[in-house]
This record gives structure tokens, C-alpha cells and sequence, in this order.
């Protein structure tokens, strides 16, 4: 391979959007449980800040929903103002690292918990939900129209935060995958039906996000490619999916995911399923009776390979020219300089970075992969004290 054609550099510096990160190493949103009363807390900002002390070009602040009623827990961030001044403090604590700070905007819609915001939870249909216990109310065209206005005021809301870069999530079974899925969109209107219908409001989500913020900073979305379960969202449709977001032009880039949050749990997390500490780590004594009866029976596991997603992902690197992240089961540079020379310009690591927040420096220094292993006990922890790697006494 010339020099000319040589795919580019793991550790060189990359262009996202309006943003020139020092590498393309990303630490992917991993929801951290460290905000009591929906605020930023001291121990948040080491644990988003860690990584980029280790190296990374972007950090990713996890999960902060687009209004109160999208949360799924009752202290998660929910974007308002008085949440500005600790944003601010992430912000500037990872900005004095070198790295750039992103943010993960949602909003759980299906299955968030009327209990954390004392309202019924909105989604596409009326489809019982197992998290809420009951059935949320369908969106009309008032409530679709309150919740791009919601993402665009929660995007002001970032950048006036600090934040270089807005993820929007459309994965993982969050509202924008819920309008994506034929399981939780039975909606016979224009949000409804094809996939041109489905992919409509999380379309005009992108767009709304997109005109709030200019291009001031990046804007990128989490994907699902797939959900993984009969009358999810099938690979063919999530290629299709991305394909109208690139012609769309609201997005600098796509990080792509799997995975339906209360169907196929563990379709991303791939490897062991820690049980047992599900069960116990479950605070509501009802949803820890349904654990006891139905998990072993319904978790299915799927085995850890090394970039586990990336045969998926070439579908979607072979349909769209716009930049894309690599996610799911990167642990080893050689993969990583992989990745890049198939095409994808960046890659996201979430579970190696929790192992070890310093491994981007490590591989410098010629190490060649994580010690993570994959038991999947860091997400068991987020009741406990906060997501993190059980198996490593710093880390806890």
C-alpha cells in the first residue's frame, strides 16, 4: 500500500465536523448512576474526565434526557438550567485534559419511569411497557412537535454547557428506536408503517438538533443498526436508516449499535450475563421478582468476539460515504488500525476504557489490548455506586 492510499492514523489527529480531535479513539456513553437529584456530581467529572487524562480524543457524558419525563431513573440529568453550572465544570475539567466533551442526548420514552418525573411516559403507540408497568400514551401531533422542540432547547442547552459535540440517541430501544421498531411503532399515520414513515421523526429530530445549534459544534446520532428480535428494527432497514440520515445532512457522523433495551439486553453487551448480580443490583422488588422468574429463561447470551459489530457495520460503511464509529468489542490496536483500513474514521470503546482509562496512552506505549473480560459485571454496578470495572480496585 503507498503511502497515498495508507489508511489514516489511530493516534493522528481527525476532523469531526467542526471539531479536530487530537486521535479517533471515542469513549463511548456509559451510563454512569453519579448524579443524585439530576445534577453533576464531583465523582461524575473524574469518571468522564478519567479517559481523557488517558488519552482519548472525545469523552462521552452518558444519557442526559431532553426533558424530565424521559428519564428512566429518577436522578438522571435531565437538561435544564439548573444543571448548567456542573455541565460547565465537566465540560472545562475534559477540555483542560485535551480532549473534547460530548453528550449524549435521549429520551426513553416506552420505558421511561413515570415514578422519576411523576408523568406518564410518551411513545410511539400504546404498547404495554414492563419498565413503566403500564401503557404509555401515544404522541399526537402536539406531543411530536413538544419533543423535537425538547431535543432542539436541550441542544441550546449543551452547547451553552461547553460541550464540543451532541450525540443523539437513536438506539438501544430509547424513543428514536422505539419509532424505528415495528414492536413499539404500530402508528397507521406518517410516523407509522415503512420504514420511510418510521425513520420520519427521528429524521426530524436530527434536523431540529441541527438547526438549534448551527455548526457551531458536531452533531452525531447512536444508530441501531438492528434491534435483534422478531419485529425489531432488521439490519436491512437500519442500513436504509442510515442512508436517509446521510442525504439529510444533519449529522457529522454515525456511532453504530445494536440492541433493544427489555428484548435483547444483551445483543450489545456481548459475553457473560452476570444473573445473579442483576438480581441483586435491582432495587424495585417487583422487577427483582421478574428478574428471579423470567431472566435466565429470556436474557439471551451472546458470546464476546473481538469487534463483534464490525460485520454489520460494513453494511452500513459499504451504502453511506459519511464518517462512522466503529463500536462493540474493539479492545486491540490491531483492530483499531483495522477499522481504519476498512473505512471507518473512528472507533468507540466503552468497556475496555472502563478496565483500563488509560489505554489509549498504553497503546502508545506498545501495549496491544485490553484486560478487559467482558464478564459484564461494570453494568450490574450502576445501582451500587456507579458504572464501573468490578474487577479493578482503582476503579472502584
Amino acid at each position: 500500500m503507498s503511502a497515498a492510499s495508507a489508511p489514516p492514523d489511530v493516534f493522528a489527529e481527525a476532523r469531526l465536523g467542526p471539531l479536530r480531535l487530537r486521535n479517533r479513539v471515542v469513549k463511548a456513553a456509559t451510563f454512569e448512576g453519579m448524579t443524585r437529584d439530576g445534577l453533576v456530581s464531583d465523582a461524575l467529572i473524574e469518571y468522564v474526565t478519567r479517559p481523557a487524562r488517558g488519552g482519548v480524543g472525545m469523552t462521552t457524558l452518558a444519557y442526559c434526557a431532553v426533558s424530565s419525563e424521559g428519564r428512566t431513573y429518577r436522578h438522571q440529568i435531565w437538561m435544564r438550567r439548573e444543571a448548567l453550572p456542573g455541565l460547565r465544570r465537566l465540560t472545562d475539567a475534559v477540555h483542560a485534559e485535551g480532549a473534547a466533551a460530548c453528550v449524549q442526548l435521549g429520551h426513553a420514552g416506552w420505558f421511561a419511569n413515570p415514578r422519576a418525573s411523576g408523568r406518564p411516559a410518551v411513545a410511539p403507540s400504546r404498547v404495554f411497557s414492563p419498565y413503566g408497568m403500564g401503557f404509555p400514551r401515544a404522541a399526537d401531533a402536539g406531543e411530536l412537535a413538544r419533543l423535537r422542540n425538547a431535543y432542539a432547547e436541550a441542544a441550546r442547552l449543551a452547547v451553552e454547557a461547553g460541550f464540543d459535540c451532541l450525540e443523539i440517541h437513536m438506539g438501544h430501544g430509547y424513543l428514536l428506536s422505539q419509532f424505528l421498531a415495528p414492536y413499539t411503532n404500530r402508528r397507521r399515520d406518517e410516523y407509522g408503517g415503512s420504514i420511510e414513515n418510521r425513520a420520519r421523526f427521528p429524521r426530524e429530530v436530527a434536523r431540529a438538533v441541527r438547526d438549534a445549534v448551527g455548526d457551531r459544534v458536531a452533531v452525531t446520532a447512536k444508530l441501531n443498526m438492528e434491534d435483534g428480535f422478531t419485529r425489531g428494527l432488521t439490519l436491512e432497514e437500519g442500513v436504509e436508516v442510515a442512508r436517509m440520515l446521510e442525504a439529510d445532512g444533519a449529522l457529522d457522523a454515525l456511532q453504530l449499535t445494536v440492541g433493544f433495551t427489555g428484548r435483547t439486553p444483551m445483543y450489545l453487551m456481548r459475553g457473560e450475563v452476570p444473573i445473579d448480580e442483576m438480581i441483586a443490583a435491582e432495587r424495585s422488588p417487583l422487577r427483582r421478582l421478574g428478574l428471579r422468574l423470567f431472566a435466565p429463561s429470556i436474557v439471551k447470551p451472546y458470546p464476546f468476539e473481538e469487534a463483534f459489530l464490525l460485520p454489520a457495520a460494513r453494511r452500513v460503511r459499504a451504502a453511506v460515504r459519511m464518517p462512522l464509529m466503529l463500536l462493540g468489542g474493539v479492545t486491540r490496536l490491531d483492530t483499531m488500525r483495522a477499522a481504519m483500513a476498512e473505512g471507518f474514521e473512528f472507533v468507540a470503546m466503552a468497556r475496555a476504557l472502563l478496565f483500563d482509562p488509560d489505554l489509549v496512552r498504553h497503546y502508545r506505549e506498545g501495549a496491544a489490548e485490553s484486560g478487559c473480560t467482558h464478564c459484564n459485571r461494570c453494568m450490574t454496578a450502576m445501582e451500587r455506586g456507579g458504572t464501573r470495572c468490578v474487577l479493578r480496585a482503582s476503579a472502584a
